[in-house]
């Protein structure tokens, strides 16, 4: 990896199977100022073919690919002279997977789902340390450098949205591969309807979940949301 000059865009390579949240990942690195995804690979055989194609700094990596696993492929990618850091995108909870990944140049966990204002906090984060040079003139500077790749905090769900409800709700759709009305989610998870479906289409706005219509049913037809693999 050549390192950026100063004013130039970090280059991030999307690595993410499911095509509809690869093209979520695309858009919102593209909404960050700073940062340009070159390209966008849906296993680990077309992450390195596009590695070969163009300079990356940053790989916006998910853990689960068809081919291989996301550590594998870091750890090929290492041992193969590439240098790319590596934000890792997965909905595993694994923490020895974390403190492997540590060794590989993953700097930072991003748990799915996840909204564009958590990835962006990770992006401007990196940029931080990404631009960090020169010699430090002690240990606080050195503490401060790192100190950049921590987050506060938990990313602020938009209003009136709880983390413990969302876990359910998110819980409740995977378990239905065939998907899930609001009213569906709602019973299963014990909230009103209106708050079920604000719940549902935050999961699409964030790329985890698909709606369509259910048709078949008198009247209006309601929406179905399924889970977006990841």
């Amino acid at each position: 990896m050549s390192t950026p000059s100063p004013g130039q865009d970090i280059r991030v390579l999307v690595v993410e199977d499911d095509p509809v949240a690869a093209d979520a990942h695309v858009l919102y690195v593209g909404r960050v100022p700073g940062f340009v995804a070159v390209g966008k690979a849906h296993t680990g055989a077309e992450a390195r073919r596009a590695l070969d194609r163009t300079p990356v700094d940053l790989l916006l990596l998910d853990l689960h690919l068809p081919d291989v696993h996301g550590l594998q492929l870091a750890r090929s990618l290492r041992a193969a002279g590439y240098h790319a850091d590596v934000i890792a995108v997965t909905s595993a909870r694994d923490l020895a997977v974390v403190r492997e990944g540590v060794s590989l140049g993953v700097v930072q966990y991003v748990l799915k789902p996840f909204t564009f204002a958590t990835l962006r906090d990770r992006l401007i984060r990196y940029a931080e340390f990404h631009a960090a040079a020169g010699e430090a003139s002690g240990q606080d500077e050195v503490d401060r450098a790192l100190a950049t790749l921590r987050a506060p905090g938990p990313a602020a769900l938009p209003k009136g949205l709880s983390a413990p409800t969302l876990e359910k709700v998110t819980r409740a759709l995977r378990d239905r591969a065939e998907g899930l009305t609001a009213t569906g989610v709602a019973e299963a998870v014990g909230i009103s309807r209106i708050t079920a479906r604000r719940y549902l289409e935050h999961l699409v706005d964030a790329g985890r979940a698909g709606r369509s219509p259910q048709y078949g049913q008198v009247g209006r037809p309601e929406l179905q949301y399924r889970w977006v693999k990841g």
